[in-house]
């Protein structure tokens, strides 16, 4: 298998734990990255996946903590965004998924 050239992912494959809101802001990108990359759709997936399970993880962990839960929040709309984006499209969509928690927010809507 070839490995995506992202930093997600260590030498060996295994998926790389994000931690602080830098790591999710620049895997974001690197996520995006990946669903126009040549990796196949099950490494795609996964990666969406333990994306999204970590960036849970860390909106929970700051959850008492307006400032950093707002960062955190503001990843989780984009992923949202990114989410409805590959449903829409028909051959990169991901699989139905209702048991992925989504990131919980607490972020005012704009107007």
């Amino acid at each position: 298998m070839q490995l995506p050239k992202e930093k997600m992912f260590d030498k060996s494959g295994q998926w790389i734990r994000l931690e602080t809101f830098d790591d999710f802001d620049n895997g974001l990108s690197d996520l995006i990255d990946l669903w126009s990359s040549t990796a196949t759709k099950a490494v795609k997936e996964s990666a969406f996946a333990h994306f999204k399970e970590n960036l849970e993880a860390a909106a929970l962990k700051w959850i008492d903590n307006k400032a950093k839960s707002k960062k955190y929040a503001s990843i989780g709309e984009e992923l949202a965004e990114f989410e409805e984006v590959l449903k829409e499209g028909s051959d990169l969509a991901l699989e139905a998924d209702n048991t992925a928690p989504a990131a919980p927010t607490k972020a005012k809507k704009k107007a």
